[in-house]
């Protein structure tokens, strides 16, 4: 079962897809979209209930099966073509310049194919003056360094700070991608220390080298890296048990987690890896009353005394008579 980072997405792609290949067999559709038979009758189940306002018979998405073949129809208005006001067309153009700017894209191509059609069709709505400034999200020199290896083909040596166990490690690493979020540069690349696929904090880069040897990646692991969203715990990151009360399980679908227990009253026990703890507090603190921390103890005590703090200062001290 996939989470809802990339269920609504597929959902929206499965729609004309299907409408373009009517009686189709159920395993060709899941060769299609990378997933099981289970998990494609679970989303046609979802879309049969899916439609325009009023909900009725008329109005929902109808899905025919015969036998293991499928065809869906009445889901004209979706597979349209996306219509943009001029300011939404001005924001993509936007985002998509952004992703020019960012090192160790895969598919620039794609981006700068997609962006002309975008430039064309919108015409005179857009102008040149459309300017997009990329924060690298790290030290200057850090992010630089990555980005000549991605584009050297290089390996790259870090002294990397491992806060968890307050210590620095030194890594060698076959660089796959570099991205930037929450305002830092993440390099996403094969780690020979542990062997497997990590993404390095470029801020927790104590020093970092570019190598003159050729970084040496195989396609599966390269696709499991591109694969894997932008955040990829690692093992180095403290194991943390939450308590979600009904509305926030959504944290289980949108937070990559190593368990999750259903609590019979719509709530869930998850477990999950924690980036530090100031992630962890900010995610406490915007679930205060809908989740209870429970493992391991001191950053269970930890939130708990940054709510109460945060608590205090709300309170009213009433003047004295």
């Amino acid at each position: 079962m996939s989470g809802a980072t990339d269920h609504l997405p597929r959902l929206l792609a499965l729609v004309p897809w299907l409408l373009a290949h009517p009686d189709t067999a159920m395993a060709d559709v899941g060769r299609e979209f990378g997933i099981s038979e289970a998990q494609v009758r679970t989303d046609l189940e979802l879309l049969w209930m899916c439609g325009l306002p009023g909900y009725g018979p008329g109005d929902l998405m109808d899905v025919v099966w015969d036998g293991d073949r499928v065809s869906l129809s009445n889901a004209d208005t979706i597979a349209k073509p996306l219509r943009l006001t001029a300011d939404e067309a001005l924001a993509l153009v936007a985002a998509l310049r952004a992703l020019l700017g960012v090192p160790g894209l895969v598919d620039t191509d794609a981006v700068e194919s997609a962006l002309a059609k975008i430039e064309a069709a919108a015409g005179e709505s857009l102008t040149d003056d459309v300017a997009v400034a990329v924060d690298p999200g790290g030290d200057p020199d850090v992010v630089q360094t990555v980005r000549s290896a991605l584009a050297a083909g290089h390996q790259v040596e870090l002294d990397y700070w491992v806060p968890a166990r307050d210590e620095t490690t030194l890594r060698v690493v076959d660089p796959i991608r570099m991205f930037t979020s929450d305002g830092r540069a993440y390099l996403v690349g094969w780690c020979h220390r542990v062997g497997d696929v990590r993404t390095f904090r470029l801020d927790r880069a104590v020093q970092i080298r570019e190598l003159d040897v050729a970084a040496e990646v195989p396609a599966e692991v390269r696709q499991r890296a591109l694969d894997a969203g932008l955040f990829r715990p690692s093992p180095d990151d403290r194991l943390v048990t939450i308590d979600l009360e009904p509305a926030a399980r959504w944290v289980a679908d949108y937070y990559p987690c190593e368990s999750v227990v259903e609590r019979g009253d719509g709530g869930v026990v998850v477990t999950l890896r924690a980036r530090d703890e100031a992630w962890l507090m900010r995610l406490g603190l915007a679930l205060a009353g809908r989740a209870r921390v429970v493992e391991p103890p001191d950053l269970a005590d930890l939130v708990r005394s940054s709510a109460a703090a945060a608590l205090a200062a709300y309170e009213v001290v009433a003047p004295r008579g």
